[in-house]
């Protein structure tokens, strides 16, 4: 089996965290898994096809934003959150709030 790289916390790059919450659709699969928990990875609907969904997942993965278990042929992703906390104070929660109130498809902006 193919052992997934996950950078200790200690490693976790603030550059590296930005720029894989820079993309829209990354950023979108992220709110998702802080809403609703750990999740399979073909749980998300997005316009993508699975191979770029894949590379996203990995992007994710490997700036230590999210974490990969896995578990017979599934892939379950979690964002890891006390991990990003501990390094960077905050910092998930303002981008994830800003982006839940930039999107379109959330109600509650939209009476705002």
């Amino acid at each position: 089996m193919k052992v997934l790289y996950h950078p200790d916390r200690h490693d976790i790059q603030l550059s590296s965290v930005l720029y894989a919450l820079s993309d829209p659709i990354r950023l979108s699969v992220v709110a998702e898994m802080r809403r609703s928990g750990e999740r399979p990875c073909n749980y998300f609907e997005v316009p993508i096809a699975k191979s770029t969904l894949s590379h996203h997942i990995r992007t994710l993965r490997e700036a230590g934003v999210v974490s990969t278990r896995i578990q017979g042929t599934q892939r379950f992703m979690s964002v890891r959150e006390e991990d990003l906390e501990s390094r960077f104070p905050g910092l998930l929660d303002s981008i994830l709030l800003a982006y839940e109130k930039s999107d379109p498809k959330d109600e509650s902006t939209i009476s705002e």
